[in-house]
């Protein structure tokens, strides 16, 4: 195996783990491109980017989704 097709693999599995990170490995696979390419025409920097931005660095720090779901309702105030 390459070293490009080995990186390419890598990048692959990771983003595998953000989607099975966020409960979403049994959703349906238009219903997940459809929400990315929605994301994608996020301006960066945008509040809702930001929002975004942060919800999943939480979810990156805490052990299960449950734990985010809580903090976020605690602590957000997005309007």
């Amino acid at each position: 195996m390459t070293a490009e097709r080995r990186r390419d693999a890598r990048e692959m599995i990771l983003l595998g783990g953000i989607v099975v990170k966020a409960g979403l490995s049994k959703a349906d696979r238009a219903f997940l491109l459809g929400g990315l390419i929605e994301m994608a025409t996020l301006v960066p920097g945008s509040i809702e980017h930001r929002r975004l931005r942060d919800i999943g660095e939480e979810a990156f720090k805490a052990p299960s989704l449950t734990d985010v779901s809580s903090h976020l309702k605690e602590t957000a105030e997005w309007a």
